[in-house]
Order: C-alpha cells, then structure tokens, then sequence
C-alpha cells in the first residue's frame, strides 16, 4: 500500500517546512551517489560509536541519508502523505523541531535495542514515523487516498488514517520482535527505531500544536 495524500482536509497554509525536507533529503541522496559508500558510512549512525560517547554529529546527519532509491522514495512519499496536514496543524518551527527532534528519538531507541551494533543506521524513516504517529492522534478519521496492490491489478482505496497507519504500526511491531528472535545483532531495516518514532509522534503531537489549531477544532 502506497499513501498519497489526505482526501478529508487541505492545508490552510503552504507545506513550506514538508517540502524543503523532501528537496533536502533529495539532494543529499544525489550527494550519495557521487560520493559513493564510503561518504555513506562516514555520516551514518554507528550504535556503537554513539553509545561510547563518539560521532555524535551522525545522529543528525544519518537523518538524511538513504540507502537506495527504494528506501528514499518510501519515505519521501510517506512524508508528503502525512507531513502537510501535521505542518498546517504544529506551524513551520513546531513542525521542523518536531521532526528533528522525533528522528533523535528514534535513533535512541534503536541504539537502546542494540548499542553494541557495529551496523550503520540511516535514513528519515524514524522522523517520518513521528509524522505518522501524530496524524493517527489529530487526524484519526481522515480518510487517505492510497494506491493499493492486489495480485496484478492496481486500484485506489480511501482508507481512514486509524486503520492504515494502525496496520503499519502493527507490521513494525511484528517485525521488530521477528527481528530480536532471528537476528538480534545482525542489520536490517531500523524496525525499533520506526516505532520509537510514531511511538514519540503520538505522544508529543499535543505538545506542538499550534494553540489556533486547536482552537479550530473545538479542543
């Protein structure tokens, strides 16, 4: 499943903040492919190395690195699904403070899971987790407009954002646990940091939203 966008609600202002993210993200990605891996390596986030104290800086930078196109794309596309709608809501410094912030978190999350890990760690999946938690708790009932896969035949489905967003929580609980049974100390997709991001999103999307916001809605 692919989300695409919120059929329930529009931005009242411009997603400034969600979109410059996504140029960011994108120009650092092209970075990566003329640099090649070792640029990728050097600014990742090496569990181990933060746990003892060393590379603090990649808790910030392996924000914006990806690993492929693949891995880019889906969160790029995730984050323009949900991202305009929690901009309009927290305003641009909420917004920005809250995604960063919501990344840190997942990051700490994943090195808590596994600090010895001698992997590198990367990518805005955790922030844009954070960006889903929060639209699970403002905007539970919006439906989205998503691109759903069935066989080989490709249609589109209004799902509300409690169901989809919920579903993917679900999976990366799942494979989170699957992850530990199997492989404890081998790398992967980040499956702990994803949800100590939405975890965090869900439980500081009050905290950043805009007072008019809530005025708007009756809250």
């Amino acid at each position: 499943m692919i989300p695409l966008s919120d059929i329930d609600r529009r931005p009242s202002r411009f997603p400034l903040i969600t979109i410059l993210i996504i140029v960011v993200n994108s120009f650092i990605f092209l970075f990566e492919l003329l640099n090649g891996p070792t640029f990728v390596i050097r600014w990742s986030l090496i569990p181990s190395q933060i746990a003892e104290g060393r590379n603090l800086i990649t808790i910030l930078t392996a924000m914006f690195l990806h690993g492929g196109w693949l891995h880019i794309m889906g969160n790029m596309i995730f984050l323009w699904a949900f991202g305009p709608e929690i901009e309009d809501m927290m305003g641009k410094v909420r917004y920005l403070l809250f995604y960063l912030s919501g990344g840190i978190i997942a990051f700490g999350v994943q090195i808590a899971v596994n600090p010895s890990s001698l992997f590198p760690t990367l990518g805005a999946s955790g922030a844009v987790a954070a960006v889903m938690g929060a639209f699970l708790i403002t905007f539970p009932r919006d439906r989205i407009r998503t691109v759903v896969f069935l066989g080989l035949f490709v249609t589109i489905f209004f799902i509300p954002a409690m169901i989809l967003v919920g579903f993917w929580f679900l999976i990366q609980l799942l494979s989170e646990v699957g992850t530990l049974i199997e492989r404890p100390s081998s790398g992967g997709i980040a499956y702990a940091a994803h949800i100590g991001g939405f975890v965090y999103g869900m439980a500081t999307a009050k905290l950043f939203e805009r007072r008019q916001s809530r005025n708007r809605r009756g809250l």
